[in-house]
C-alpha cells in the first residue's frame, strides 16, 4: 500500500504541479545558472547509495584556491526562498517514482554519517528515505540531531500508513509556516560528528 500510495502521489503531484515546477527550473537558470538540478549520493535503504535529485540553491562561488565557499555566503535570497517554501524537494519525486524513496520516511542525509551512527540510530536505515518524515514535522532542523534520530527511529518501529497520512498533513502546515528551516546560525544543520563511538553500525554501499 506504501509503495502505491507513493506512485500515485508522485505522479498526481508532478501533473499537479508541473506549471510551478518548469517556473522553478527557469528561474533558477536564469538567476543561478547551470545546472538546475542539484545531484548527490546519499544512503537509502540498507544504506544502499542512490543518487539524490533537488532544485539548486547556492552558487559555486570559490575562495582563491578554487575551494566552494561556506553554504550561507553561498545561499542567495533566491535559494533561500526555495528552502523556505520547500520548492527545491520537487524534483525528488523523481526519487519516489523510481523507487529510490518514499514520500515518508527519515530524510537521507550524507554518506559520510553512515560509520558515525550508534546501533540505535542505524534504525533509521530500515526504511526508504522520505521526502518528509517524522522529525520533520517536529522540528525539522530547530532540534539537535539526537532528537532528530531517535525520531527517526520511533518512525521506523511504528511505520504504519495512518502514521504517513499525517505526517504528510502537518509537513503541508510546515511548509506553510516555515518553521524550522534553520539551526541557530546554520543555513540548515551543522554537520553531524557522532553521538558515541562505541557500538556503531557501519552500512556499505551494495
Amino acid at each position: 500500500m506504501k509503495r502505491l500510495f507513493d506512485l500515485l502521489l508522485s505522479c498526481f503531484s508532478l501533473l499537479i504541479f508541473s506549471p510551478l515546477i518548469l517556473l522553478v527550473a527557469l528561474l533558477i537558470r536564469i538567476k543561478l545558472g547551470s545546472p538546475i538540478i542539484f545531484k548527490q549520493q546519499r544512503p537509502g535503504l540498507n544504506g544502499k547509495l542512490f543518487e539524490l535529485y533537488k532544485f539548486r540553491t547556492m552558487t559555486d562561488k570559490r575562495n582563491q584556491n578554487g575551494e566552494l565557499l561556506p553554504d550561507h555566503i553561498r545561499l542567495t535570497s533566491f535559494g533561500k526562498i526555495l528552502r523556505k517554501l520547500s520548492l527545491d524537494e520537487f524534483p525528488q519525486l523523481i526519487n519516489v517514482i523510481k523507487g529510490d524513496m518514499s514520500l515518508i520516511g527519515p530524510r537521507p542525509l550524507l554518506p559520510e554519517y553512515l560509520s558515525l551512527y550508534s546501533e540505535e540510530q542505524a534504525k533509521r536505515h530500515l526504511v526508504k528515505p522520505g521526502i518528509t518524515g517524522w522529525a520533520q514535522v517536529n522540528g525539522r532542523n530547530a532540534i539537535t540531531w539526537e532528537e532528530k534520530f531517535k525520531l527517526d527511529v520511533w518512525y521506523v518501529e511504528n511505520l504504519s500508513f495512518i502514521l504517513d497520512i499525517k505526517i504528510l498533513l502537518l509537513t503541508i502546515k510546515k511548509v506553510i509556516t516555515s518553521d524550522g528551516i534553520s539551526n541557530h546560525n546554520h543555513v540548515t544543520m551543522p554537520d553531524f560528528e557522532g553521538t558515541t563511538l562505541k557500538n556503531n553500525q557501519n552500512y556499505t554501499s551494495k
